[in-house]
C-alpha cells in the first residue's frame, strides 16, 4: 500500500486549522498544522509534504508572499484559502503560483475534492519544458525565460511573473492561434473557469502593460470576439 498524502495546513485560526486537519485525517491523509510562516518552514525543514493548504490572512509573512516564496524554494503544490469575495487575492494568488484557490467558507468536501485533483495533477510526469535555459524574440521584445525578464530595444527591463510568464508561454508556443479563456484557464491553472470568472482577462491585462506599446491599443496579443486570445506576431527561439 502507498503512503497516505502528507498535508500541511497552515491557518492562524485555531478552529479553521483543527477542523481541516481532521477532515483530511477522517478521509485518509496525514496532516501537520501551523499557524504563521514560521511554523510552516519549520514543519517544512522536519517534512516532506504532498500539498500545502495556505491561508491569505496571516500574521508576520501573509499567505500571498508566502505562496511566491514557496514557488521558488520548491516544487509542493499549493491551495490557498481566501476571503469570500477577495478577487484580487485569488488573482494575486494564481499569478504567485497557487495551484488553486478555495474562498471562505466553504465545504469540506469541496476542499478534499479540489486537493485530490491537485494531487493527480501534480503525479502526472510534467512535460518538457519547451523555452527552459532559451531566449524567445517576438514582435519588438527579448525573453529571457529563466530569468522571467523582457527586455525592450531601448534596454529597458521588465520582469514578470510566475502566472504571467506560464501564460505568455502557452501564447509564445502557439503563434497566431486562437486560445479560448477556458483553454487558458485550464492549462494555467489546471481548472475550469465559472460563469463569472476573469481571472485570464485580468491576467492578459496585466501582462499587456508590460508587453505592448500602447496598451490601450494592444497588437502583440490580440482580443478575438468570442474566441478569446491570440499572439499575432512570429516567435524565435534561440539558446
Amino acid at each position: 500500500m502507498s503512503e497516505p498524502a502528507h498535508i500541511l495546513v497552515v491557518d492562524d485560526h485555531d478552529e479553521i486549522r483543527n477542523s481541516v486537519s481532521s477532515y483530511l485525517e477522517r478521509n485518509g491523509m496525514r496532516t501537520s498544522v501551523a499557524e504563521s510562516d514560521a511554523e510552516m518552514d519549520a514543519q517544512r525543514a522536519r517534512h516532506s509534504f504532498d500539498l500545502i493548504v495556505l491561508d491569505v490572512m496571516m500574521p508576520g509573512e501573509d499567505g500571498l508572499t508566502a505562496c511566491k516564496r514557496l514557488r521558488q524554494e520548491c516544487g509542493t503544490p499549493v491551495l490557498m484559502l481566501t476571503a469570500l469575495g477577495e478577487d484580487d487575492d485569488r488573482i494575486e494568488g494564481l499569478e504567485g503560483g497557487a495551484d488553486d484557490y478555495l474562498s471562505k467558507p466553504f465545504n469540506p468536501r469541496e476542499l478534499l475534492a479540489r486537493i485530490r485533483a491537485i494531487m493527480r495533477r501534480s503525479e502526472k510526469s510534467p512535460p518538457q519544458d519547451p523555452f527552459a535555459g532559451k531566449r524567445i524574440r517576438f514582435a519588438h521584445l527579448e525573453l529571457d525565460y529563466d530569468g522571467r525578464t523582457l527586455t525592450a530595444p531601448d534596454g529597458t527591463r521588465n520582469q514578470v511573473t510566475s502566472g504571467e510568464l506560464k501564460l505568455l508561454s502557452i501564447l509564445l508556443e502557439r503563434p497566431r492561434i486562437v486560445m479560448s479563456r477556458d483553454e487558458l484557464l485550464e492549462m494555467t491553472a489546471g481548472r475550469v473557469a465559472g460563469p463569472l470568472d476573469r481571472t485570464i482577462d485580468n491576467q492578459i491585462s496585466r501582462l499587456r502593460r508590460k508587453i505592448e506599446p500602447d496598451v490601450l491599443r494592444p497588437r502583440v496579443i490580440s482580443t478575438v470576439r468570442n474566441g478569446g486570445y491570440s499572439l499575432t506576431c512570429d516567435v524565435e527561439v534561440s539558446s
